[in-house]
């Protein structure tokens, strides 16, 4: 008589084997593929946008960390004439406390059409004689002449073009264009806030440049 024979009874169910070398560093990269791709992973430095132009929250000026304080678009009846970013030490809203804060500071323009050297100076000029007194213009005025030869040296600004005015205590203002300065630096702190108060004063260029540089 033939015995039917039991069939073997399943063992406990087997771990799953653990990857080996060669396949635990391909995993790893699918996986940071996808996570690139979904946007997952850490996020880099912020940035704010305007006019298509993206301006990073923070900058690095003379060794200074600053904060992007704001940024404006600064338009006429028909053309747009430049995007305008304020960086300071620490983020203020009022004009009268930004002006006053002591320190490191970067006022950039892009450019967004051509300008010639003789109106970008006489555009700052006006700014300035409209937010200054007689007597202080007096005070501002031979460091105004190395102001303008400096702006004859930065040359005729193009719609893509970047320029700086940087201002730091131990250099003083600073312009350059695409990251090269022009001209020599032009000593003291009055002179930067002379220059802000085109933008920032009692009578700016563009009263929704002045909100837009102080957060607003």
């Amino acid at each position: 008589m033939l015995h039917r024979r039991n069939p073997p009874s399943p063992g406990p169910l087997s771990a799953p084997r653990p990857l080996s070398s060669r396949q635990t560093p391909r995993r790893l990269l699918v996986t940071l593929a996808a996570g690139v791709a979904l946007g997952v992973l850490a996020p880099s430095a912020g940035a704010t946008e305007i006019e298509g132009l993206r301006f990073d929250d923070a900058a690095r000026v003379s060794g200074k960390v600053l904060q992007l304080n704001g940024t404006a678009l600064r338009s006429g009846l028909l053309l747009k004439g430049y995007v305008a970013a304020l960086y300071l030490p620490e983020k203020g809203r009022n004009a009268t406390v930004v002006l006053g804060t002591p320190g490191t500071k970067r006022l950039q323009l892009r450019m967004l059409r051509e300008v010639e050297p003789t109106a970008l100076s006489r555009a700052i000029q006006k700014g300035m004689r409209e937010n200054h007194s007689e007597l202080q213009m007096q005070m501002l005025s031979a460091r105004m002449v190395q102001f303008e030869h400096t702006i004859d040296q930065v040359g005729t600004a193009r719609k893509g073009d970047v320029i700086n005015f940087d201002f730091s205590p131990d250099a003083g203002t600073v312009v350059a264009i695409n990251g090269t300065p022009r001209g020599r630096p032009i000593p003291g702190d009055d002179f930067y806030q002379a220059v802000l108060r085109v933008f920032l004063g009692e009578h700016p260029v563009d009263r929704d440049v002045k909100r837009g540089l102080l957060g607003g």
